[in-house]
């Protein structure tokens, strides 16, 4: 199929907005999923998606879509040998070019008018400015309609000069032309992107022999339309980011019932910067406390357009999903890449296969790629022969080739997980491995390669840090776990590292503590460990150093380096922090950011709802920040929010002691002003997550070597004298006092064992 015939989009919303039952309903409409095979959130893959209820995993899925040729791309219709007046249509779309060139995109309505009038002039072509065309109805009049222009008295041409078209306005043109004696209609948007021509044409006589049926069927053309199905939760951003890269346009998605959160615009954000077109939707219209009115006028003002242009859905009873897709043909542009060109593909997920190794998921810019084709990764250098190529559908579907504009998968049969990496670019072997280097006139010598690599992905920045360790010490079997994981979440990172509680494991670095628990049950699950994971911590690092040798500090928990008496002290990470909540909650919002030491910085308006913008210490938002935002908001507010770098502040180590000996996993760097209630607060928590043992066990919390805050878990007791029946007391006093005697000698020689899941509830202190 030709590019012009495919359409590359994804949905992007804040989390719980729809997105998946959206895609199940595109799926039932378009006869992707057999309605047997249907349940729903199809596209949600994981057991571990369906149980939380929540999109982790971008999904990618093809579907065909048979679209009204009245709505379809004029480009279609221009390649017609039969085109209705197909010289003065040439003359006139000539005219329009050049007027777009002279004057380029941004005017008013009325002055492409007025251009066109007089380019019109120039060329000699008959034309009539707004005249009156009398609309009928049977063969009685019943209005009239004004067009801006009527060409030689054959073609109507209306002008406007909108972001886009869409199906309503298409709707009512269409209507006009069917109430006139006109056979073609001309429809001209100067958007700001670009021009674009639709043909519409109501002519009855072109067919006089054909059914009714085949006229329907003749007027409608089939589209490839690849949908991405993408996560909502920000600790999944970098899926959402590697999606809008691989696509022409979005499906801006809003829950009628809550409207704009902190992740519509920064979804929103992330589109606009890499130039997609946007349709904005308002999801669950079918809701009993829907504001649809509201939510219209909200996501009318954020993007500056009329209200008309917002389409209206429900995702659950499927009402206006067919006038999504429409639009969808209508208005996202289709690929423009060259298929002569050699090969250039950018992968923008991987899967590991244990039979046939690294399944790369791409989109075709250039060229073509078949089964049996030698490819080369142009970061890697690794050259391999293609083993299968395909779509989804969503499973995979082989494929004879797959060539520019289209989305699929490639089955590159490489065992070593680290050869193929999400942002390379896939090109034919023979293309890219001829580097020559030549002497320029002065000497010189330059390098010039056959092909240039795709630009790729921005490298992700990990925000929380934890330690990794098994508890049998498969330290192989996780080495390998977390390199295969790694392929399927490029958000990952980890370095090895060694703890003198836990002995050698990975220290990996995650984009939110939500992200962390997924991997940790990922791991279980599909790679059958048994894990500990230290408590999650940001990265801090020491301020006496100059910057560029600064040393990390602090990660996952594990604190490295000098005293704080040695050192000048630390800095952290600071976030931009962006609050989505209605207006009666700001002052306690306001409240509690400021007892995280946020610095507050401005407050924009959404209608009815505010948008909070504060600095705040990073440490703070990712680690129980947000369910005490839900809790003080009712729920109603929403957060994001973004690194904006280090900046040192008045903060300490605090060592943390189980029975005398200092646990490395357990420090912690903390602002001097949450020192004490941080101290109580941990060593009470650990009182209740470490069990009691055959000793007593001290809990303390250090600074230097000044205690903050102790507790103590008493020993476990046994009754040494149950079996005695009578006799002196001295008998009871004797085993009692050996007994004391015992737990003093343990209390030297004894560990405590430091259950797996301590660390991971410790977060909830």
């Amino acid at each position: 199929m030709h590019q012009s015939n495919i359409r590359n989009f994804c949905i992007i919303a804040h989390v719980d907005h729809g997105k998946s039952t959206l895609a199940d309903r595109f799926l039932e409409l378009t006869h992707t999923v057999e309605s047997r095979n249907m349940r729903e959130q199809y596209l949600d893959r994981m057991d571990l998606e369906r149980e939380r209820g929540i999109t982790i995993k971008l999904q990618p899925v093809r579907m065909l879509y048979r679209a009204s040729r009245t709505y379809a791309d004029s480009t279609l219709n221009d390649a017609d040998d039969k085109l209705l007046y197909k010289d003065l249509t040439y003359k006139i779309r000539g005219v329009i070019f050049k007027v777009k060139k002279e004057l380029g995109l941004g005017h008013k309505e009325s002055v492409y008018q007025n251009a066109i009038e007089q380019e019109f002039k120039n060329i000699n072509l008959n034309f009539e400015k707004e005249k009156v065309i009398d609309i009928f109805y049977g063969e009685k009049k019943v209005g009239t309609y004004r067009p801006d222009f009527v060409i030689d008295g054959k073609i109507i041409l209306e002008l406007k000069a909108l972001p886009f078209i869409g199906r309503n306005e298409e709707k009512q043109i269409w209507t006009y032309l069917k109430g006139s004696s006109y056979r073609l209609l001309l429809l001209v948007n100067f958007s700001p992107s670009d021009v674009y021509i639709k043909r519409i044409v109501y002519d009855t006589a072109r067919f006089p022999r054909e059914s009714a049926s085949s006229q329907r069927e003749s007027a409608q053309v089939e589209y490839i339309l690849n949908l991405i199905d993408t996560p909502g939760h920000v600790d999944f951003s970098y899926e959402v980011s590697r999606s809008l890269a691989a696509v022409e346009g979005a499906i801006l998605l809003v829950d009628a019932t809550q409207g704009i959160q902190a992740q519509t615009l920064a979804n929103l954000h992330q589109a606009q910067i890499l130039g997609l077109d946007i349709i904005p939707v308002v999801n669950k219209i079918d809701l009993a406390n829907a504001d649809v009115e509201t939510t219209t006028s909200e996501l009318a003002n954020l993007l500056k357009i009329d209200e008309s242009k917002i389409l209206k859905a429900s995702g659950k009873t499927g009402e206006g999903v067919e006038d999504i897709l429409n639009t969808v043909v209508e208005c996202i542009k289709s690929p423009k890449g060259e298929p002569e060109k050699p090969l250039r593909a950018l992968i923008f997920d991987s899967n590991y296969d244990s039979y046939r190794g690294v399944v790369a998921y791409v989109r075709i810019i250039d060229g073509e790629v078949k089964k049996g084709d030698k490819i080369k990764f142009m970061t890697t250098g690794t050259s391999d022969e293609v083993l299968e190529v395909g779509y989804f559908s969503p499973d995979y579907t082989p494929k004879n080739s797959l060539s520019s504009g289209e989305i699929g998968y490639i089955v590159t049969g490489l065992k070593e997980v680290s050869q193929a990496k999400v942002g390379d670019t896939i090109t034919q072997a023979q293309t890219h491995a001829d580097n020559k280097i030549h002497a320029d006139l002065r000497g010189q010598f330059q390098r010039q390669s056959a092909l240039v690599p795709l630009e790729g992905y921005k490298e992700v920045k990990p925000m929380v840090f934890a330690g990794i360790y098994t508890v049998d010490g498969e330290i192989n079997k996780l080495r390998d776990s977390l390199g295969k994981l790694k392929l399927n979440d490029a958000s990952l990172v980890y370095e090895p590292e060694n703890s003198k509680a836990f002995g050698y494991g990975f220290r990996c670095g995650f984009l939110g503590t939500l992200h962390l628990e997924i991997i940790k049950e990922r791991l279980e699950r599909e790679y059958g460990l048994n894990l500990i994971i230290t408590t999650p911590q940001v990265e801090f690092r020491r301020s006496s150093a100059p910057a560029p040798t600064r040393p990390e500090y602090s990660r996952g928990g594990k604190v490295e380096g000098s005293s704080p008496r040695e050192s000048a002290g630390y800095e952290e990470p600071w976030a931009k922090v962006e609050i989505v909540t209605p207006q009666q909650y700001i002052g306690q919002i306001m409240d509690l950011l400021n007892n995280v030491r946020g610095m507050y910085k401005s407050t924009d308006y959404i209608g009815d709802r505010v948008i909070l913008n504060y600095e705040a210490p990073l440490s703070s938002i990712i680690v129980g920040f947000y369910d005490k935002l839900k809790s003080v908001s009712s729920g109603y507010a929403s957060l994001n929010y973004e690194p904006i770098g280090y900046r040192e502040g008045d903060l300490v180590k605090m060592d943390i002691l189980i029975a005398g000996e200092e646990v490395d996993v357990l420090s912690q760097i903390v602002h001097k002003s949450q020192l004490l209630p941080k101290a109580q607060a941990i060593t009470k928590r650990l009182k209740e997550l470490i069990p009691r043992q055959w000793f007593e066990v001290s809990l303390q919390a250090a600074v230097g070597g000044k205690i903050l805050a102790r507790e103590d878990i008493p020993a476990m007791k046994k009754d040494v004298t149950g079996y005695l029946y009578g006799g002196d007391i001295s008998r009871k006093k004797k085993l009692w006092a050996k007994q004391a005697k015992g737990k003093k000698k343990m209390k030297k020689l004894g560990k405590v064992d430091i259950p797996s899941d301590v660390f991971i509830n410790l977060l909830k202190y």
